[in-house]
């Protein structure tokens, strides 16, 4: 199996993803974690579309049926990617989120300044997005974390193709329960996962941030 990995914002994929890749790698499964334009290259003025495009090459290169995965905000990502590519993804996996309405914004979720929507802190998170997280993680997932650009923050998204409803897709539930989840879905307030054919809910102990706390047993889910 091969599986494409997204981080959602302001994280440098091929960090947060390095002990999944790990764990799945002695399964026998090839992981691309992938460092999404304006998220570790350097390029200021990426674009939601750039990072669209990332996530759409490596689909494309890979030598079989990818399964896509995207983190938190990234979860629109992985979906945008099978709405782009529905008969060329297995399964879209999304952890911690969920799929953007289409023609909202990405991810305008903080104050934009200087053309880049910076880390906000750990405040806005209290709780059970961070309950796992100890202070020298806090400390370096803070250190390293790299401003959004406005141009990824505020795109809008666009699907174009309701093939993508037909595409599996799994939603790893961290810091909600499926059955919470499962709620959400239900009272339409998650329209894309509400209209999609195939949705499999699961759980995982942890706070918002799986892949820094418990890898492995990410990594055993995604298998």
């Amino acid at each position: 199996m091969e599986l494409v990995l997204a981080a959602g914002l302001w994280l440098d994929g091929s960090v947060v993803w390095n002990d999944v890749v790990s764990a799945l790698e002695p399964l026998g499964h090839r992981a691309v974690p992938l460092t999404l334009p304006g998220q570790g290259d350097g390029n200021a003025a990426a674009t939601l579309d750039d990072q669209l495009a990332a996530v759409l090459s490596a689909v494309d290169s890979a030598a079989e049926k990818p399964v896509v995965v995207g983190h938190s905000a990234a979860c629109t990502l992985a979906w945008l990617a099978a709405d782009a590519r529905p008969d060329r993804i297995a399964r879209v996996v999304l952890i911690g989120g969920f799929p953007t309405t289409g023609g909202r914004a990405y991810a305008d979720f903080f104050e934009i300044r200087d053309g880049a929507m910076a880390f906000p802190g750990w405040t806005p998170f209290e709780g059970p997005d961070t309950a796992d997280l100890d202070q020298p993680t806090r400390d370096h997932l803070a250190a390293t974390a790299i401003p959004v650009p406005a141009g990824v923050a505020n795109g809008i998204v666009r699907y174009a193709d309701e093939r993508r409803f037909d595409v599996p897709v799994t939603l790893v539930c961290p810091e909600f329960s499926p059955a919470q989840a499962r709620k959400w879905i239900d009272a339409g307030e998650i329209p894309e996962l509400a209209t999609a054919k195939h949705v499999e809910l699961v759980d995982i102990d942890s706070g918002h941030w799986p892949m820094v706390t418990r890898p492995a047993e990410l990594a055993r889910l995604l298998v």
